[in-house]
């Protein structure tokens, strides 16, 4: 099949740069909004996590049109960097410097078909090795310079069409994972009020007050090959509050480093360090078999005052995030939220045993889902082998 750089097919585009001045997060006269990674997800969320900045500060050709491609080209995240999401209106705004934008060319490239290739497995190992030790980058121009596979435009479409459906699919799964999420938010504010104006009356304290222990994980380097147990990093905890065990790496850990660096189930694991759309991610690690955790992320257990399903169901309300997201707000490149800081956090600290008949809910939710889960990744699975064939000139 025919390889030609990107820049060929597509303008490759620069995202706006602006200063700590020029950015607000209220919106006002004489200013647009500018996107930031974190907006991107299955979707481009266009009305999350918007930077408003002065009007002339964005140029004509950066404002995002239909089927414009948004793509984070720097992160302290590996897995964050080349995660793309094609735009499906016109948006009168643009994307962040961290971002770029890619504007298919209709005559030469079916937008869906470059979407779907920019999502590949194959393209996201070449992101993810881009270069930078501690923030990843991809250049402007490596990426104009990068050859993906063109075939005519009509068989583009129907690998595109194809793709689409098998996508439609996965989405379906996700929808349903994602439902059980927005039930759950909704129990957490019934059962202990909005955080922000506390309704229920429950006493104040700090997450220090429900914690026994918080401590780091490992430094050590990590291998694909193999090893005593599976290693979770940044990446294994999603935004939304799950633990995600694909793309696992493996680690060796002695008699001594085993209670320093395992988490068991019910432990509380939290992303110290990442973007400042993601740092802070939070999850409650679910499995019986006990991993170990990586040097950006934080174990921690809980006292006789609190469980950590609801620690972790704090964290991920819309104040949690807000909290989080103030916490970082000056950060420029990577952010960092310690273990002193993170048990400095104010929390409203209900009954324990109400905290556990939330988590109780919790669980039986997610054992309930844990078929719809396992059918996901099974998707996901036959998902990127179809993408594999498809832009590979294997597809019948």
């Amino acid at each position: 099949m025919r390889k030609v750089p990107l820049a060929a097919v597509a303008d490759v585009i620069r995202g706006v740069s602006f200063s700590k001045e020029e950015g607000d997060t209220i919106q006002s006269d004489g200013k647009l909004p500018v996107i930031r990674a974190g907006s991107i997800q299955d979707s481009l969320l266009l009305n999350e996590g918007q930077i408003w900045v002065p009007r002339e500060k964005i140029k004509a050709h950066q404002k995002i049109r239909r089927d414009d491609i948004v793509m984070c080209t720097s992160s302290g995240s590996s897995d964050l960097v080349g995660k793309c999401a094609k735009s499906e209106v016109d948006f009168e705004g643009s994307f962040g410097a961290f971002c770029a934008g890619i504007r298919p060319i209709e005559s030469k490239v079916s937008a869906s078909y470059l979407y779907h290739f920019l999502s590949s497995p194959g393209f996201r190992n070449w992101t993810r090795s881009s270069s930078g030790a501690n923030i990843k980058n991809i250049r402007i121009s490596e990426l104009a310079e990068f050859e993906i596979p063109l075939p005519p435009l009509t068989e583009q479409k129907r690998i595109a069409a194809i793709l689409d459906k098998a996508d439609a699919i996965r989405r379906k799964r996700q929808q349903a994972i994602q439902l059980a999420d927005e039930f759950l938010r909704s129990v957490f504010l019934d059962m202990f009020g909005d955080p922000v104006t506390n309704p229920k009356g429950f006493p104040i304290g700090t997450i220090r007050d429900l914690v026994e222990s918080a401590n780091y994980g490992s430094s050590a380097k990590a291998s694909e090959a193999g090893g005593d147990y599976p290693i979770l990093r940044m990446g294994n905890i999603t935004y939304e509050g799950a633990i995600d065990m694909t793309d696992l790496k493996y680690i060796d850990l002695t008699d001594k480093e085993k209670p320093k660096y395992l988490a068991v189930k019910g432990d509380l694991l939290f992303n110290r360090t990442n973007s400042k759309e993601l740092v802070g991610k939070t999850a409650v690690y679910d499995r019986d078999d006990p991993v170990a955790i990586a040097g950006y992320l934080i174990r921690v257990r809980t006292n006789e005052k609190a469980n950590s399903h609801y620690i972790s169901g704090y964290l991920n309300s819309a104040h949690g995030k807000a909290t989080l997201q103030n916490m970082c707000k000056s950060i420029v490149g990577m952010a960092n939220i310690n273990a002193q800081e993170m048990q400095d956090i104010p929390i409203i600290i209900p009954p324990v045993s109400l905290q556990n008949r939330y988590r109780d809910i919790v669980v039986s939710t997610k054992e309930k889902l844990a078929a719809h889960q396992a059918a996901l990744n099974a998707n996901n699975e036959l998902f990127n082998a179809l993408s594999q064939k498809s832009f590979s000139g294997k597809l019948s």
